[in-house]
């Protein structure tokens, strides 16, 4: 028969004190409310001594807060990704706060699935990486009072709290340091979507190579076909059909070590040959033979600006109208051994 969980009301009447009082302590608010030590000792060594732990349900329901926030990203695997979960988690525990994490793999069914699963659960908020097609249900867990901040890219038509970086002014800068370096036919392999930071990142390409007069050669994937033989077949492809290609600029990371092992297996020399950018930095990119050159988005100023948004909105009254919060970041260039030209 399973045991009964032990609850305040057991506390109160194992040690003949009051509810209140024991309340107050096991809220860490003894002191404050002029409990004396000792009457503080007895109560804390109690409720370890039989493993005492809140019903945090019922807490949430009496205080209508849940203490949880919810992270939607596309990977949590993908290192730029778990960087930043962790900065956030990090954040949210100084504050009281414990937070969720889960990957859509960019699918809007997935997305919704986990937009209404957590908001059924009733955690206080939501930090989310969108995918396309999750506009109106992000735009429903704002009408429903909900505190949403969006990272890495956002809807244009839809005034949402965001923390993005200039995709943009960074990637026209990458693609011009490749062509600083004596680089005049450049490949860009990006997502085939209508994700906004895509579109910016390959906008800032088309600019620059138009404006250096040069060519441009734009291959995108799907995300599922990214690493199914399919999606490496494509990439083949654009190597080795199109001979003048000197460099390549990926937009992304998870796209660059699919396409570094291809590279390897065309012909282990074409590496030291080739032009190599990558948007998004990783360690791997360090140690990597050559090192690779990225366009590095700022991780911890990124977590630390969504959550100041997050606690914002937590903390906002809810007749009170909360000013619109957008924060554009910049990258940082970062030159390495692929994207100097060899002579």
């Amino acid at each position: 028969m399973k045991q009964k969980r032990p609850s305040i009301k057991d506390i109160a009447k194992a040690l003949n004190v009051s509810i209140t009082t024991i309340s107050f302590v096991l809220n860490g608010k003894g002191e404050e409310r002029k409990i004396s030590k000792e009457v503080i000792k007895k109560i804390e060594d109690y409720a370890e001594e039989i493993n005492y732990r809140p019903n945090q349900i019922a807490q949430s329901l009496r205080t209508g807060k849940s203490k949880i926030l919810v992270f939607m990203v596309e990977d949590i695997g993908n290192p730029f990704f778990a960087k930043i979960a962790r900065i956030i988690e990090e954040i949210a525990y100084q504050k009281g706060y414990k937070v969720l994490f889960c990957s859509t793999e960019n699918n809007d069914k997935r997305s919704r699935e986990l937009i209404t699963l957590f908001h059924e659960r009733q955690v206080d908020g939501f930090i989310v990486i969108p995918s396309a097609g999750i506009q109106k249900d992000i735009e429903n867990l704002i009408k429903s009072d909900v505190p949403v901040v969006l990272g890495d890219r956002y809807f244009k038509d839809s005034p949402m709290h965001h923390v993005i970086i200039d995709n943009y002014g960074a990637s026209k800068k990458g693609t011009q340091h490749l062509i600083d370096n004596g680089f005049k036919n450049i490949a860009f392999i990006s997502i085939d979507t209508q994700q906004i930071q895509m579109i910016e990142r390959a906008r800032g390409y088309q600019d620059a190579v138009d404006e250096a007069g040069l060519s441009s050669q734009i291959l995108e994937l799907s995300f599922d076909d990214i690493r199914k033989q399919k999606g490496k077949d494509s990439v083949k492809n654009l190597l080795t059909q199109k001979e003048n290609i000197d460099a390549v600029f990926f937009s992304t990371n998870y796209l660059t070590q699919t396409a570094l092992e291809i590279i390897k297996d065309i012909n282990p020399q074409l590496i030291y040959n080739l032009g190599i950018l990558t948007f998004d930095d990783n360690d791997f990119f360090k140690i990597n033979t050559p090192s690779i050159s990225a366009v590095a988005q700022p991780l911890q100023e990124m977590g630390e600006e969504l959550m100041r948004i997050m606690f914002k909105l937590l903390k906002k009254s809810k007749d009170k109208e909360t000013p619109l919060m957008q924060t554009v970041l910049e990258a940082t260039l970062i030159p390495r051994d692929s994207s100097r030209r060899n002579t």
